[in-house]
């Protein structure tokens, strides 16, 4: 009963930044569609072919405003073989940055650290029915180059609905640290980008007891901007490659992922 207070108090937490931000006007924002495809890998707990030819379809969406800003991305799976993974599955998380200094109007910066914030996000899963909740606190980082470079440290708080419910086994909480980026660059007339996320989600257990293991996911993207003039009344598109280390992917620990997928971008 309190864990389930404290789950209705987070949610509310969550939600409030997000609705003042709505009802003030955006400084900026950046709508994206992902295309991807690749030969991915497909957890041993999963019947099936272990590797499977996997499309992606994500819509992207970040923003700022006056106090903060937010991210949020959906992502659509299909894959091509396997019908018990990634068959047209839905995926997304959306996360809430707010700014302590522009709360406070006061500089929290030190070393490589300009800004501290309190974080607070939502992850969701369709077919496996999984529902974290993350609250954390983010360091904004000036690095030389980078258009932004955020570390986040955060909770990974479980509401799951459990096998009881069709879907995979409730989890006890755990913690996750989140290093994303995006580092612009030139190459003669050409302009590139090197972004993306390296996160790491410590170990749990399941429902069961039965211990869900810690892994490692880094997604980097190398994009290369085709220009506007290819799309100048709906948007920029850019082409690339996303490569996809996972280790214990999924909590597998026999699933080690190292995956290219090639890669096309819609900025609206």
């Amino acid at each position: 009963m309190i864990k389930t207070t404290c789950k209705s108090v987070l949610l509310s937490l969550l939600l409030l930044p997000a609705m003042t931000a709505t009802a003030t006007a955006l400084d900026w924002s950046v709508n994206e569609v992902h295309v991807q495809y690749g030969e991915l890998d497909v957890p041993t707990f999963k019947p099936g072919p272990k590797q499977d030819d996997t499309l992606i379809v994500t819509y992207q969406h970040a923003s700022g405003w006056a106090y903060g800003d937010s991210f949020l991305f959906v992502d659509w799976l299909d894959g091509s073989d396997n019908k018990a993974f990634n068959d047209h599955d839905l995926y997304g998380e959306f996360y809430h940055n707010l700014s302590l200094g522009k709360v406070l109007d006061r500089q929290l910066s030190f070393g490589p650290v300009k800004d501290i914030g309190l974080l607070t996000g939502i992850n969701y899963a369709r077919d496996s029915r999984v529902l974290k909740y993350l609250p954390g606190i983010r360091f904004d980082l000036a690095l030389p180059s980078f258009a932004f470079a955020h570390l986040d440290m955060m909770a990974y708080i479980d509401d799951s609905k459990g096998v009881v419910k069709g879907g995979a086994p409730a989890e006890t909480d755990s913690w996750l640290v989140d290093f994303n980026w995006a580092l612009p660059f030139t190459v003669g007339d050409s302009h590139w980008s090197l972004q993306g996320h390296v996160e790491y989600v410590a170990e749990r257990h399941n429902e069961f007891g039965a211990v869900v293991s810690d892994w490692l996911l880094a997604q980097p993207q190398l994009r290369f901007d085709l220009g506007e003039w290819l799309l100048s009344e709906a948007g920029k598109l850019y082409v690339g490659l996303e490569y996809q280390y996972w280790h214990n992917k999924l909590s597998d620990t026999s699933t080690d992922e190292s995956a290219v997928q090639a890669l096309l971008v819609w900025r609206l």
